[in-house]
């Protein structure tokens, strides 16, 4: 599936066979589908799909025809589905290969080993920077004879508005991840991720974190719970975190992170990110912990605090971090939030310069829309994520989105990347039972599918490869209050067509 379809995206792409607009009939609706969404009372008028059955170009049958429309030209709020049109929009406009930098630059000079000064870190929305990275820079400034700072760690964040590092959320939990505002110098996702170990009887559950920092100390008072089952877990814990300035405290000053509760008997290890300290907190303290581990020293206690680098400043290293084609997998193989915002706001920057904002990145996805000359009206952007109330596309033009690939090599890192049923990502439990009557067959039909969740939306885009070998692309959304329980109505669109229901005879609705 994989190479037929990278083919034939490059051939869409290559001899500009994306149609302005399909036949506007209403087509059918499988009734598997019918059935469900009436069980969990979700009328016809509250979703919308668009199913395009895809040729193959290796028998010279190039192009797509439309199988279903339904209501497919209304705005949809799409959720996290939304996500393809932010990769798929990078791959074409950033290229596969496109690479993040941070910038040191210092305001004095090394003498003897020693840098008499600030230490300005640039950065410019790295989605992936990481303690990896952190203790590479750490390792290049060593290399460059550094043994000890003398002077403060001043954070450049001016590629990105102000505006954006700080509002409201779609939820109010200000301590998921998933909230994270995007950051020129996002380090580790601004999340502490805690790994609370197996719980054998007569032991105390052990807790690890990433990423490592500086004066940093876990304060383990778990017990034991024989009474309860491993499904309730986070119930059954209190957190409480110490010193969570907003501007990094000294960094002699110990954070006390501390762990009350129980753990259930025989839960296997458990993972607790969490949200628990401002960014220059999290990136003082990562800083010092790899710079110290690599052998350097400090004059003074570092602090940590935002600036922007002088005119004057001499440019110690440029630090090449992640590649695109990297990150593309996290974002719609674990619908990564704040990843896919950080994308959507480079896609901005590269195209106009900083500071990259909201308005410029919906601009340039525009623009690039309107060089496939494809115009959508009711197309409506916020951050690119998904996660939000305003964003909304239409099923037709996500699918013709699903088309847009210039390249076998974009469209191989694009396909790679939406989850696929039973094996992986937010699809890692979906189809299990049906697929696995599957097994035996030498040839198994397949699926790539990025979903997408608000508490009122569902959403499916991707692409199925049939029990037969033919090839269709799908996007669906459903818009309602009973939203949640309409999982099933799409698990049973993928079936269908896994099933090769469009080239059976169906009932009209």
């Amino acid at each position: 599936m994989l190479i037929l379809l990278r083919s034939t995206l490059f051939y869409f792409a290559t001899f500009g066979l994306i149609p302005s607009c399909f036949s506007s009939e209403i087509d059918v609706l499988p009734t598997s589908f019918k059935n469900s969404l009436n069980k969990s009372q979700i009328p016809y008028s509250a979703m919308s799909l668009h199913v395009i059955k895809i040729k193959n170009p290796s028998n010279n049958d190039i192009g797509f025809t439309e199988i279903l429309g339904w209501r497919s030209d209304a705005p949809m709020n799409p959720a996290s589905t939304m996500k393809v049109l932010t990769t798929v929009g990078a791959l074409n406009i950033l290229g596969p290969h496109y690479q993040w930098q941070l910038k040191i630059f210092t305001d004095g000079s090394i003498d003897q080993g020693v840098l008499n000064g600030n230490l300005y870190l640039q950065g410019f929305g790295d989605p992936k920077f990481s303690q990896d990275d952190l203790e590479r820079i750490a390792l290049e400034l060593r290399a460059m004879g550094i043994d000890k700072i003398n002077g403060k760690l001043i954070f450049d964040r001016s590629a990105h508005d102000p505006s954006l590092l700080s509002g409201k959320t779609l939820d109010g939990q200000v301590n998921r991840s998933y909230n994270v505002f995007p950051d020129p110098l996002l380090y580790s996702l601004n999340t502490l991720k805690f790994q609370i170990g197996a719980v054998i009887e007569g032991g105390t559950p052990s807790i690890t974190y990433q990423p490592n920092l500086a004066n940093f100390k876990v304060v383990n008072n778990l017990k034991q719970n024989r009474n309860t089952s491993c499904g309730n877990w986070q119930e059954l814990i209190g957190f409480h975190i110490s010193n969570d300035e907003k501007n990094a405290p000294q960094t002699d000053e110990p954070i006390l992170a501390t762990f009350n509760g129980s753990i259930p008997l025989g839960c296997d290890e458990l993972t607790y990110p969490i949200v628990a300290l401002a960014p220059n907190t999290m990136l003082t303290r990562g800083f010092q912990a790899v710079w110290e581990s690599a052998g350097g020293v400090w004059a003074t206690a570092p602090t940590g605090e935002n600036g922007t680098v002088p005119a004057s400043a001499n440019q110690l290293l440029s630090y090449q971090g992640t590649i695109l084609k990297d990150a593309i997998w996290d974002i719609n193989n674990f619908s990564n939030n704040t990843m896919a915002k950080q994308v959507f706001l480079t896609i901005g920057l590269d195209k106009t310069g900083k500071p990259a904002s909201l308005d410029k990145s919906t601009l340039a996805i525009k623009q690039w829309l309107s060089s496939n000359n494809l115009i959508f009206p009711e197309l409506s952007l916020e951050n690119g994520s998904g996660l939000s109330r305003v964003e909304a596309i239409s099923a037709r033009n996500l699918t013709t989105v699903l088309t847009l690939l210039q390249s076998p090599e974009a469209s191989a890192i694009f396909l790679n990347s939406l989850p696929v049923p039973g094996k992986d990502g937010t699809m890692k439990n979906r189809l299990n039972a049906y697929l696995k009557k599957y097994d035996r067959f030498q040839s198994k039909p397949e699926a790539h599918i990025k979903t997408g969740s608000l508490s009122d939306v569902k959403a499916i885009s991707g692409f199925v490869k049939s029990r037969s070998g033919n090839l269709y692309a799908i996007s669906s959304f459903i818009n309602h209050e009973n939203a949640n329980k309409g999982q099933d109505a799409h698990d049973q669109l993928l079936i269908w067509l896994i099933e090769d229901g469009p080239e059976k005879n169906r009932i009209k609705p």
